[in-house]
């Protein structure tokens, strides 16, 4: 955020252990092969909830038909792969459950051939490496095994996602799983019709970069999207300006840090609000309340504001000047050219993860 802002987020968050990486998977045929080249298969082809999911001699029936539709979901007989009880443990055993939308019932197919539930930041595993009929499949902390390793039929939609944005809702998921509910993924798909160009220019390792380099100054600022305001309440009453002409009429301590990037000082909500069309000189309070009024705070900043930098985060991206000069357009005056370099290490780290759970390498320039 702007000049005069100490930042919020400094939280290191422990995502995930193992860099995973979104590829497109294989197996057109909609198979799921693994171990000794054995299928994922229903159990006795049936449907009702709670059937058991195991590993079988492949044999192109509908049990081992798989769809990937796209939602982070993988489906077969029209339910969902789910995970029991929603257990989050190692050894907790999968089923077939009706589609909920749930966590337990999220995958992500990896570059790597490992199948992912974000929630849990463990993989489908095939119990006992024992590639015996009829073995139960599992999720299990991620060991690289060959009982991990699976061909997964390719999501629908051309290897696009059903919001249009280059981040899926299962890669966001895997991002943030420690996440505080405002900050919704379909918040987040809401606001970027606020700045269309907005991950959608240049190649599509440039669209992925510029999402990733986003997420991760966000990830940053919020403690992976934990802290919805600016946790030190002392620095509430600084952030007002009263040498603007429109003073602060919600408040003098009402322009604090909120939202994804922290939108703060009343100059700042003026700004953003005249350029969303929303009155946030006067109600600062929805970026704290509406998930996709915080969102559109945190595009309206990094399309439109250059900060202490010399160029907005977006144009930084989309124009090859790379990630450590959108964090010098945040918070650079505080972080930048030696000032905290442990800041900028922990920005940097976050988008080498998310930029490898997009399957894009990071580019260079990463450092300020």
């Amino acid at each position: 955020m702007p000049l005069s802002r100490l930042t919020v987020g400094a939280v290191l968050s422990a995502l995930l252990a193992t860099l995973f990486v979104s590829a497109p998977a294989q197996a057109a045929d909609g198979q799921i092969s693994g171990l000794a080249g054995k299928c994922v298969d229903v159990a006795a082809a049936n449907s009702a909830n709670g059937t058991a999911v195991q590993l079988y001699d492949c044999n192109g029936t509908d049990a081992q038909r798989w769809s990937n539709p796209g939602d982070g979901t993988l489906r077969a007989l029209g339910k969902c792969l789910d995970v029991v009880d929603r257990s989050t443990a190692s050894g907790a055993a999968v089923q077939l459950w009706d589609c909920t939308g749930g966590a337990n019932q999220q995958w992500v197919v990896t570059a790597a051939h490992d199948i992912v539930n974000p929630a849990a930041d463990k993989c489908l595993d095939v119990r006992d490496n024992n590639s015996a009929n009829s073995t139960r499949l599992q999720i299990w902390t991620c060991t690289g095994g060959a009982n991990q390793k699976w061909n997964a039929p390719a999501s629908g939609g051309g290897g696009g996602t059903p919001s249009g944005f280059v981040v899926s809702e299962a890669q966001f998921n895997q991002m943030f799983p420690n996440r505080n509910s405002f900050y919704s993924y379909n918040g987040l798909v809401q606001a970027l019709s606020s700045y269309p160009g907005f991950a959608k220019t240049g190649s599509d390792t440039v669209k992925k970069q510029e999402a990733a380099a986003f997420l991760a100054n966000v990830n940053h600022e919020t403690g992976a999207l934990v802290y919805v305001v600016e946790q030190n309440t002392a620095n509430y009453p600084n952030y007002c300006d009263w040498g603007q002409p429109y003073g602060c009429p919600a408040g003098q301590a009402a322009y604090y840090g909120r939202g994804p990037i922290q939108l703060s000082w009343n100059f700042n909500y003026k700004a953003a609000g005249d350029a969303l069309g929303i009155d946030l000189l006067n109600n600062p309070w929805l970026v704290q309340n509406d998930s996709a009024v915080a969102w559109r705070t945190g595009l309206w900043y990094w399309n439109t504001q250059n900060g202490p930098g010399s160029m907005t985060p977006h144009n930084a991206m989309v124009n090859g000047a790379g990630f450590g000069q959108t964090i010098r357009s945040i918070n650079g005056s505080l972080e930048c050219d030696g000032r905290n370099p442990a800041q900028v290490q922990s920005r940097v780290d976050a988008y080498q993860r998310f930029t490898s759970i997009l399957g894009v390498s990071p580019g260079n320039n990463l450092y300020c």
